[in-house]
């Protein structure tokens, strides 16, 4: 197995959020994978798959593209252990897969996206800007004017994963399942490219992102920081 993850100007510095949720997925299935990075301009390292977007599973001759695909593959072909919790889990991972795209990452773009910029070498740098400022509306300057003002706000949405966690350690319950690393995976994003804090210490996500970070051995916590 191949994952191919995005990486900035170092190539241990790997950030995609996406691709941290399959490979915890991965982790999860206890499957071995080996880690491909791929930068914005080396297209050409994905180039046997269509659209050309991170992450990308190679399994054999089998390729996935997109993290909930990559989980929904994982699940058929390598059902132990259960990585969603039941077939009528799976079916609601849908629905919560767009809610944390829609609220989560929108909601972190907006925190972190220069610090992004930072880790990339000068040709990926200026493709980034290029392409976000172009899909924003606006300089990356702009979109972090205001920041502690938007971190308000995006802890405030967080208030739904607050609620399950005050009944249960994960928020898949008493063990951690599909949601908790599509959460998580989301979280490393900022972990690994920005020194900016989102969540208080005295937070129950801080708590649960601390417990997060002891699985699979400390994997995660292992990751290489861009700064």
């Amino acid at each position: 197995m191949k994952l191919y993850q995005l990486c900035g100007a170092d190539s241990e510095v790997c950030f995609s959020p996406y691709a941290w949720r399959a490979k915890l997925c991965l982790l999860h299935k206890g499957l071995t994978f080996e880690e491909v990075p791929v930068r914005f301009l080396e297209k050409d390292k994905i180039a046997h798959v269509a659209p050309q977007t991170i992450p990308v599973l190679d399994d054999g001759d089998t390729s996935i593209v997109d993290s909930f695909a990559i989980a929904e593959y994982l699940e058929t072909n390598y059902p132990e252990p259960d990585l969603f919790g039941g077939p009528v889990a799976s079916v609601q991972a849908r629905f919560l897969n767009v809610w944390l795209d829609q609220t989560l990452v929108i909601g972190m773009v907006q925190l972190i996206l220069m610090d992004i910029y930072q880790c990339l070498d000068p040709e990926n740098k200026s493709y980034f800007r290029e392409t976000r400022e172009k899909r924003f509306g606006c300089s990356l300057e702009e979109m972090m004017e205001g920041r502690d003002e938007k971190r308000e706000r995006f802890r405030k949405s967080l208030n739904p994963m607050r609620a399950i966690l005050a009944k249960s350690p994960y928020l898949s319950g008493t063990s951690p399942r599909w949601f908790d690393y599509a959460v998580f995976g989301t979280f490393m994003w900022p972990h690994v490219v920005s020194p900016y804090a989102l969540l208080a210490e005295d937070d129950s996500l801080y708590d649960w992102r601390e417990r997060m970070f002891g699985l699979f051995g400390g994997e995660a916590r292992r990751a290489k920081q861009a700064f």
